[in-house]
């Protein structure tokens, strides 16, 4: 179902912006940037106005030549019940013989948080910009996704599980064949704070040329 977002106020086309944005508050969110797991969600999560400003500062990343190769898909409400019966009837013909209660706990997989963000990634293959900098685009969004949601008080994360992948559910969702499910950010108020966990070593990881 398609809903009108509030405008949330953004610079003019053409506007001069500035390069940069010096903030102790901003790198000390970016240094301890922690994932909340989904089992730790609950209510309440962003109303309508946050939200829409949540998914316009999703948007606003980088995209070569502005192709926008992705979209989202919004779950919240009874919507999150009625995409578990989509899950419910993949999952039964994936696996005929799982248990009545493992095939709950599929069906409640959108249970698990206020609002579910499908992140669509819809790659225009014809487009000259090449087809795996569309996709790092995507991926842009889903953490920009979770920086809003923090910025905006509410926990966060960005899973996928088996049903981002099965062409059941991906047809349920009315994605066109060239379109990926990117990810799914689960967002909401977290019951208890997650736990740090373990981190690359950064020197291993880097090198100079």
């Amino acid at each position: 179902m398609k809903k009108m977002l509030k405008i949330i106020n953004t610079p003019a086309l053409g506007e001069f912006l500035a390069p940069a944005h010096p903030s102790e508050e901003m790198l000390d969110a970016l240094r301890l940037r922690r994932s909340t797991p989904v089992e730790l969600l609950e209510e309440p999560g962003p109303d309508a106005e946050t939200l829409s400003s949540i998914l316009t500062i999703g948007a606003r990343v980088p995209d070569h030549r502005r192709v926008t190769p992705f979209r989202f898909i919004v779950f919240e409400g009874d919507a999150r019940a009625r995409f578990g019966e989509v899950i419910r009837k993949a999952y039964v013909q994936n696996e005929p013989e799982a248990s009545e209660n493992r095939i709950a706990c599929e069906v409640n997989r959108f249970m698990r948080a206020p609002v579910v963000v499908a992140v669509i990634s819809a790659v225009d293959k014809s487009h000259r910009t090449p087809e795996w900098e569309q996709v790092l685009t995507s991926g842009a969004v889903c953490q920009n996704l979770l920086l809003a949601a923090s910025a905006n008080g509410f926990a966060a994360q960005w899973i996928t599980e088996w049903y981002a992948f099965d062409t059941h559910v991906l047809a349920g969702l009315g994605l066109a064949g060239h379109e990926r499910v990117a990810g799914f950010i689960y967002i909401g108020t977290a019951r208890e704070n997650p736990k740090e966990r373990g981190r690359p070593d950064l020197d291993a990881i880097t090198t100079y040329f």
